[in-house]
This record gives structure tokens, C-alpha cells and sequence, in this order.
């Protein structure tokens, strides 16, 4: 059976917020069956909780951010994008600040201390949200859809006109399975442009980022010394965003995600747009573990990264 899994122990670690260049403290703790992921606030009074839900998204400023009662985490989609890609259905995120730390700007951290943690699987069956029918949301010339698929298949354009940005490389397709992403994609950094960040630290924003979180660009050229992880790392990261994004729908999907030159806004709307259609979608569940159409690791896998 394809079950729901956890986190088999506790486990915690410290890193930069990227706005507000402060330590933050971060820990993961399992959770029961069907409670999902959840954000807490463990730096505020009553250590207030926030689910990952694509209806709390306030904020796509750069990032996902959620809010809940005026308390807010932001810069989510990295982190649930590790916990997507590792097939964790539940689990308690404790944050000590409004946002969580960048890391190095990927998701191989998070990867990284999960997999540390120990993946356990539950009682409870896993439970996929698979698309039967296309939805697709535009805004100006972007736009993104998920259409019905045999498993789960991202395939992202991007369109810079910046000499860094190699025409060849704009455009990039992923098989979803653990392997794929921690292989393919996992690595792959967030980007900015050097005369943006210098703007936003001048409205103290982006106080943490650095070459040690980010690809920096400047009219030219990318400045970090070691350059790029891949040939099409701009284009890979955007997946890895789009799958941390997607999974605030409350589920792993089934489904062909498609996009051209989507971001966290129009990725949000997306599926806003199918939790506000039920003719949709269906929730599916498999009691053989060969019929699921999705390839996660197997417990207690090793790893090699």
C-alpha cells in the first residue's frame, strides 16, 4: 500500500533569514496521520500555527508567504519543495521568525536534514489530488495549467533577455519521482539581478542574500566565481518552485503541469482555481504500491547526492 509518512525523529538547524539577514532557528517534528504540513510561529506567544494551504497565500512578493491572523511565514516554497519531492505528508515546521532561512538557495538542505531525520511511513493511506480535467490561468503574455496525467510531470519555460540566459537553456521538463528531484533539480539556486537587490535593500528587503544563497547576475554576467550547477539551473529552479508551490494544495498531484514564464503569483492562482472547481479534480488513493504512478524512496533508503 502506498502510505502516508512522516519523519521518523525531531531534528533542527540554523540559517539566514533572506530579508532580514538574521539567524533564524529551524526544526522539523513528525506528525499523525492527516494533519498535513504545518507552519509555527515557536518566536511568538502561544507559538501560533499556520497550515500550508494555498487559501492562507497573502504575499507572492518574490516568494510564497503565508498568513493566518495577521501571523505570517514567508519564503516557504524551498522547504515544501524538499518535503514534496521526499513524499512527507505530515509534518510540524517550527520557524523562530517571520520567515524561513534561505540556506544556500535551494532545497538540498532541507533534503538533506530530512533525509538525516529519517522518513517513516504511517497508518493512514497517502492521498493524491489527480487532475481530470485541464485548468489554466493566464496574466498578460504568462501562463500555466495542469492537465490530466498518468503521474506527475512539470514542464517550465522561461524568456530573459540577458546574456547569461542561454536560449537553449530556457526551457525544461522533469519526470517527477524522489530521485529526479533530489538528482535533477534539488541543487538548482534561486536568481536575482544585482541592480534589483541593490533596490531592495535600500527598503530593508533581501538584507540576507548573498552569493552563498543566490545566483547573482549584473548586466552581463553571472558574478558567483563558481558559477552555475547546471547548464539550465535558472530554468530548473523555477520547477522546483512551481513543485514547492503546487504543494500547498494540500496534496502530491497527479497531473502535467505546464508554464511559461509563471511565478509564485500565477503558480497560486493556479490552484486556487482548482480547489474552486471540484468537476476538476478527484482524490485518489492506491492499495498496491505498483499501481501508484509515482516513484517516491523507499523507508530507510540511502541516499547518494
Amino acid at each position: 500500500m502506498m502510505r502516508q509518512r512522516t519523519i521518523s525523529k525531531s531534528i533542527s538547524t540554523k540559517g539566514i533569514g533572506l530579508h532580514s539577514g538574521k539567524t533564524v532557528a529551524l526544526s522539523f517534528q513528525p506528525l499523525p496521520p492527516d494533519h498535513g504540513i504545518i507552519f509555527e510561529r515557536s518566536d511568538l506567544p502561544g507559538t501560533p500555527r499556520i497550515p500550508a494551504q494555498a487559501t492562507l497565500v497573502r504575499d507572492t512578493m518574490m516568494s510564497s508567504n503565508l498568513v493566518k491572523d495577521e501571523v505570517r511565514i514567508g519564503t516557504v516554497e524551498h522547504l515544501l519543495s524538499a518535503v514534496a519531492g521526499l513524499g512527507i505528508d505530515n509534518l510540524l515546521i517550527q520557524v523562530s521568525a517571520a520567515e524561513v532561512p534561505i540556506m544556500d538557495g535551494s532545497a538540498l538542505p532541507f533534503v538533506n536534514l530530512l533525509l538525516e531525520a529519517g522518513l517513516v511511513e504511517q497508518s493512514e493511506l497517502k492521498k493524491f489530488l489527480q487532475i481530470v480535467e485541464p485548468v489554466k490561468v493566464t496574466a498578460e503574455d504568462k501562463w500555466a495549467q495542469l492537465t490530466p496525467f498518468t503521474g506527475f510531470e512539470l514542464n517550465f519555460e522561461i524568456d530573459f533577455s540577458h546574456p547569461a540566459f542561454n536560449k537553449d537553456y530556457q526551457h525544461a521538463t522533469l519526470a517527477f519521482s524522489s530521485e529526479n528531484f533530489i538528482s535533477q533539480l534539488s541543487r538548482a539556486r534561486t536568481f536575482g539581478f544585482l541592480k534589483d537587490i541593490e533596490q531592495l535593500r535600500r527598503h530593508n528587503l533581501a538584507l540576507g542574500g548573498s552569493m552563498d544563497n543566490a545566483i547573482v547576475l549584473d548586466d552581463k554576467k553571472i558574478i558567483n566565481a563558481e558559477g552555475l550547477r547546471f547548464s539550465d539551473e535558472f530554468v530548473r529552479h523555477k520547477i522546483l518552485d512551481a513543485i514547492g508551490d503546487l504543494y500547498l494544495i494540500g496534496y502530491p498531484l497527479l497531473a502535467k503541469f505546464s508554464a511559461y514564464k509563471s511565478g509564485h503569483a500565477l503558480n497560486n492562482q493556479l490552484i486556487k482555481q482548482v480547489l474552486s472547481s471540484p468537476d476538476s479534480f478527484e482524490i485518489v488513493t492506491f492499495d498496491d504500491n505498483v499501481k501508484c504512478p509515482v516513484d517516491y524512496f523507499k523507508i530507510n533508503n540511502k541516499v547518494s547526492i
